[in-house]
């Protein structure tokens, strides 16, 4: 892979590109105080609005704005006609795998993936054995990262498959770049994003139960102290639909009710953001207050669906990503057309002195890690950093993983000292239900501390708006 960034808006020449040049001529000609009263107005707006984020490991209660940046990342039509189509290509044979491992295990028999790396993983739910899910889809919300490296070519970095987060960002930036650049809209053709909470309403009614016509539908969140929680408010009032927590709901007669001030009413299709190993204390944690008790054995009945489905979570396993280009091939008989990050799984023995050898260069993730925590970025980080992973991956080498570092790709980025180069990733969001379907554009993330390839907003990234063009 190339060691040069990739500019997103200018060629190696230093020419603007096609799908920018309207943008940049606005942007040259537009004062850097004009920008920075925009971000302000931006900043205040969000704060007003109540769209922060909570950083985990921060002061307890601490809360603090999703850095927003007012220079959008551009996406050609056609570009984003390839992606859409390898996003959609990659998410159904995710689906496939995950309901094959917990009925016919296919794909385990074949050899393609050790049976040990499945059956053995933290995520996998024996309690899931035989169960059939609507419309036999397990993943019905998926977050796919996305990355352009060096020569301008798309890797997949990650999937999310548990309760990805981030598309109330997408849906906010949008708004927040129609309110403080109206005039912007007329001289591109954006394709919109604002329909993401209708179609995700409508993927949910789409994998009730069978029989159930007029599904009630309800979001389970775990909290107001939950880091995500402003997504979750959002999209339940977006889509008009009752939030709730564990104690809202009970089970009774084989079914799960809702408490109202008119009584319990049937629930019939739950979009949980609350983790598996809390959402049901008679089967998972005993501790838990977060779930609901006796859900488990609703969903195993099919009187109730839970999205995403318990135990989604081993098919975004750092562990098996290296194998999903596998699944397409297996499940679908098509070749992927996005590729994976090359990368060397520590638990074989080849691959770990490999990794030992070059641990400077390399980024080494926790197979269970999230957020941007538990990694190694290898040429940033100082020779106690790398020699305390090195005794880490000796003693555990089961539990990492490693890539190469990526020459993520660069987008310009109003600053501090102006706009300058920051890089950036992409998160679109990929609805399985009656169809597979996205809206055009993602989450776009940016690593705001100049040189950081890590754009995780919990570790200090922000967002961007992603302008994908119609023509």
């Amino acid at each position: 892979m190339s060691t040069s960034f990739y500019d997103e808006m200018t060629d190696e020449a230093g020419h603007v590109r096609a799908h920018y040049a309207s943008y940049a001529s606005w942007l040259a000609e537009m004062p850097g105080e004009k920008l920075a009263q925009k971000r302000a107005e931006a900043d205040g707006l969000f704060n007003r609005n109540g769209i922060t984020f909570a950083v985990y490991g921060e002061d307890a209660g601490v809360e603090r704005l999703i850095p927003f940046d007012i220079v959008p990342r551009i996406l050609p039509a056609s570009e984003w006609q390839t992606l859409s189509a390898g996003l959609i290509q990659r998410v159904k044979a995710l689906n496939l795998f995950i309901r094959d491992i917990y009925h016919e295990q296919e794909i385990l028999r074949s050899g393609l993936i050790p049976p040990e790396q499945v059956l053995g993983n933290a995520q996998y739910r024996r309690e899931m054995q035989g169960v059939d899910a609507a419309r036999g889809i397990y993943a019905h919300i998926a977050g796919i990262d996305v990355v352009r490296a060096g020569a301008g070519e798309y890797y997949v970095l990650e999937d999310n498959l548990r309760v990805p987060s981030g598309v109330s960002y997408m849906l906010e930036d949008r708004k927040m770049m129609m309110r403080l650049f109206p005039r912007l809209f007329s001289r591109y053709k954006v394709a919109p994003v604002d329909r993401y909470p209708d179609m995700l309403f409508n993927t949910l009614r789409s994998v009730a139960p069978i029989g159930v016509n007029d599904p009630t539908v309800v979001l389970l969140t775990p909290g107001a102290y939950n880091s995500a929680y402003f997504e979750h408010a959002f999209l339940a009032q977006q889509m008009g639909i009752e939030l709730v927590e564990g104690q809202d709901l009970f089970v009774a007669d084989g079914q799960v009710f809702m408490r109202t001030t008119q009584g319990p009413q049937r629930v019939d299709v739950i979009y949980r953001r609350v983790d598996d190993d809390f959402l049901d204390p008679t089967v998972f944690r005993k501790d838990s207050v977060l779930g609901v008790a006796g859900l488990l054995d609703v969903y195993r009945a099919g009187r109730v669906t839970v999205t995403n489905a318990v135990g989604a979570g081993v098919a975004d396993d750092k562990s098996i990503y290296p194998y999903v280009p596998g699944m397409v091939r297996f499940y679908l008989d098509e070749e992927p057309i996005l590729h994976n990050v090359p990368t060397w799984i520590c638990r074989k023995a080849d691959d770990l002195a490999h990794v030992l050898a070059r641990l400077p260069e390399l980024v080494v993730k926790e197979v269970h890690g999230a957020g941007g925590y538990g990694m190694l970025v290898g040429p940033a980080a100082t020779k106690d950093e790398i020699e305390n992973f090195r005794l880490a991956l000796v003693a555990h080498p089961e539990r990492y993983i490693a890539q190469p570092t990526l020459a993520l790709s660069t987008c310009p980025t109003f600053v501090d000292a102006g706009v300058a180069p920051r890089h950036i990733d992409l998160r679109p969001f990929v609805l399985s239900g009656e169809e597979v379907q996205l809206v055009p554009g993602g989450l776009t993330r940016v690593a705001l501390r100049e040189g950081s390839l890590v754009v995780n907003s919990s570790q200090g990234g922000g967002t961007k708006d992603t302008w994908v063009l119609e023509t």
